[in-house]
């Protein structure tokens, strides 16, 4: 109860949740009713691929102006079909705006047979959000070495976006903020040894927005349960206590630079 009466009073963004997944089918009035009571002003979420788009594009509707639909192929999703998906993604871009292009990228975790594939895609899709003028929210999970000099390599000076779930070391943190992106912090920030304490310090707020990946990576206390976007508080207040400052200087500072990249 404290937490909420304190949250509400400050704006805060999640920059990255998958609410329209089937986790959060049954309680998703109630999911987005208690993003409003803690001071979550809006949620912006990501897509996985062609099958995910109606039920991305439903919160939308029923959350105007709250819920914002990202397009893209995850790396995950890459399969031997990824020519058709990309159809499907580059025809949604056609049809109307999205806030981004995402969630996009290389994971070298779980598959790494269809690594040339992922390359073909991640530039593809990097080249879309060039030409749509929107930035791209990029997954990196066991690649973030090759991902940013992929990004490095595709930089035009207009490129932009959110390396998702940033969890690499200073080095990372330091060539990423040197391509014009900023590191999307969420729950890994609060694990014992997700060792970004060393890093977070180091970085200027203005190079960080907040993140949930509801409902994957529920922050400490609640790891390895459920995650959804009201659980920002806990990030945002173990931001706080790694830089030394107020968390309504954390809400404040990355809300604006979420607004800044979504240009909403």
């Amino acid at each position: 109860m404290l937490i909420n009466k304190f949250m509400s009073m400050m704006n805060l963004i999640d920059t990255h949740a998958h609410i329209y997944l089937s986790e959060f089918e049954k309680d998703i009035d109630e999911i987005i009713n208690q993003s409003i009571e803690v001071g979550i002003e809006k949620i912006f979420m990501p897509n996985i691929d062609g099958s995910s788009i109606d039920d991305m594009l439903h919160l939308e509707k029923i959350y105007e102006n709250y819920c914002h639909p990202m397009i893209g192929l995850h790396p995950c999703y890459v399969k031997e079909n990824y020519k058709e998906e990309l159809d499907i993604i580059a025809s949604w871009l056609e049809k109307r705006k999205f806030c981004a292009i995402g969630e996009i990228g290389i994971d070298l975790y779980w598959d790494k047979s269809f690594l040339e594939a992922q390359k073909i895609v991640f530039e593809t899709q990097i080249n879309w959000a060039k030409d749509h003028e929107i930035p791209i929210i990029i997954h990196c999970r066991d690649s973030i070495d090759m991902t940013i000099d992929i990004v490095k390599k595709n930089q035009n000076g207009k490129l932009r976006g959110i390396f998702h779930c940033f969890s690499g070391d200073a080095q990372h943190a330091r060539r990423i903020v040197d391509l014009n992106f900023i590191l999307g912090i969420g729950g890994v920030v609060t694990f014992k040894n997700g060792g970004l304490d060393k890093v977070i310090p180091h970085v200027n707020l203005k190079n960080i927005v907040l993140e949930t990946d509801s409902p994957y990576l529920a922050p400490s206390p609640f790891r390895g349960k459920r995650n959804k976007p009201s659980y920002i508080y806990h990030i945002a207040n173990r931001v706080a206590e790694l830089k030394d400052c107020e968390i309504t200087e954390v809400a404040q500072v990355t809300t604006e630079n979420s607004k800044n990249i979504f240009k909403v």
